[in-house]
């Protein structure tokens, strides 16, 4: 078989393929035995009737027809790998010679992915969250501390943010009482928002004694609220001394809680600012993207990306239905969100590439060894069978392209200028993570956060 291959207009190259008469020959043989087992032949169990007995009752043509439909897909499958041709569509493929007799010839237009050239992307500028700990970080913690021991004590002086209030509390609407909203003897930190937010603003600057009236808004209507204020205290936090930190942490002394604080913030700032570099440094990468991509790659990335969500779903017993409506989306939202999503994705996928063939960045043998024995430790696989599948698959090409893209990134991380929010350079070393197990410790905790929201 040869191929070879002409550059189109479009993003397009065209195929040339041609399959000598004797080649071909071999795939006509095997179309004959398909048939054979497809085929009732007096005289011959199925699977056992000769070559020359079906030409003889089906035709020839039967055959070579059977063989274009089967071997023309291996040909030209064969031709893109041989030629690395980075096909991202399905094939628009012409017959040129042989349908009747003789060699074999066709042409293949396939789409490609296109190759990017940018400009720039070794100045790029990201800009993360300072890493360094401040007093100030340390001494909020320390009073979140102090907070758990802090002890009650009744003031004179108007109610500020901060302090605890017992007051009782009536609601109506329309002359009955709110259940939900009528309590005595509540015991209210002002500031907190946790009732109703005209709640703090009334309750700002009271006295004991004083009876407010006032309405509020709610979703399902107004209400008309009447609280009388019965004492004000504030919270009296404990001094830092090494009783307290021993009392209050595992820690004997004050120094030992401030720097295990300190330690404990600094690891999570320290992965917060990898993650905004890692992400900070994509989307400048992806601003020098001035091309849209080709639809082909949207839509192979939208569908990748509702498979994965179906997937998540799934597994919560959660179906896209169900999905919708819990979150008032419509199916229309939801595809528009996907491709919003997966526009510059696809963007970040193009121009990792192009930085790893800018920068020349290839695997070796070895990288590819080790690339697959850590693909098969997450597959639970061996690294020999995982080869295999994947060889018979033909996703080697794509573990390639994942190594380049995954060491052009490190190459773009190593090479951006990190600035923090004032614009004043950031040390690099202050973003090298401890021991891999503070790391994790560090993102499992940034992941609590995000979680449980802001405090």
């Amino acid at each position: 078989m040869k191929a070879a291959v002409e550059p189109l207009e479009g993003n397009k190259v065209k195929l040339s393929v041609e399959v000598d008469e004797q080649e071909f020959e071999k795939a006509i043989d095997l179309a004959f035995r398909k048939i054979a087992r497809e085929v009732l032949v007096p005289g011959f169990r199925p699977g056992k009737a000769p070559r020359r007995v079906l030409e003889a009752k089906l035709g020839k043509e039967t055959g070579r027809a059977e063989a274009l439909r089967e071997a023309l897909p291996d040909y030209y499958a064969q031709a893109v790998r041989d030629h690395n041709v980075d096909a991202i569509a399905p094939p628009e493929i012409d017959i040129t010679a042989g349908e009747e007799s003789g060699a074999v010839a066709f042409d293949a237009v396939v789409e490609i992915r296109p190759q990017l050239h940018l400009a720039g992307y070794g100045g790029l500028r990201v800009t993360v969250p300072n890493p360094q700990v401040t007093d100030e970080e340390i001494g909020a913690q320390l009073d979140r501390l102090r907070g758990n021991f802090g002890e009650l004590s009744e003031v004179s002086r108007p109610a500020r943010s901060g302090d605890h209030l017992t007051i009782d509390l009536k609601a109506t609407r329309g002359g009955e009482t709110v259940a939900g909203l009528t309590t005595d003897d509540f015991l209210y930190e002002l500031g907190s928002g946790s009732v109703l937010p005209e709640l703090d603003d009334q309750l700002h600057g009271s006295r004991p004694g004083d009876i407010l009236a006032f309405d509020a808004d709610m979703p399902d209507g107004a209400v008309h609220l009447q609280v009388l204020v019965k004492d004000v205290k504030e919270k009296i936090l404990p001094e830092v001394t090494d009783e307290w930190a021993s009392e209050a942490s595992e820690f004997d002394t004050a120094d030992e809680l401030r720097a295990d604080i300190a330690k404990r913030i600094g690891l999570v700032k320290k992965v917060q600012a990898n993650l905004a570099l890692r992400d900070g440094a994509i989307d400048a990468l992806v601003e020098l993207v001035d091309t849209e991509p080709p639809a082909t790659l949207v839509e192979s990335e939208i569908h990748r990306r509702l498979h994965d969500l179906e997937h998540r779903l799934e597994a919560q017993g959660v179906t896209v239905a169900g999905y919708l409506e819990i979150s008032g989306l419509t199916g229309e939202q939801l595809m528009a969100r996907l491709s919003e999503e997966a526009v510059p994705a696809v963007k970040a996928d193009l121009a990792l590439r192009a930085v790893a063939d800018a920068e020349d960045l290839e695997p070796s043998e070895s990288d590819i060894d080790e690339e697959i024995g850590r693909l098969a430790a997450s597959y639970r696989m061996k690294p020999a069978q995982l080869r295999r599948n994947l060889e018979r698959a033909d996703q080697m090409p794509a573990v390639r392209s994942d190594w380049k893209k995954s060491k052009a990134l490190e190459w773009l991380l190593e090479h951006v200028e990190v600035v923090d929010p004032e614009g004043g350079p950031v040390d690099r070393a202050l973003l090298q993570p401890d021991t891999p197990d503070s790391e994790e410790a560090g993102q499992q905790r940034v992941g609590q956060e995000a979680e449980a929201g802001p405090a």
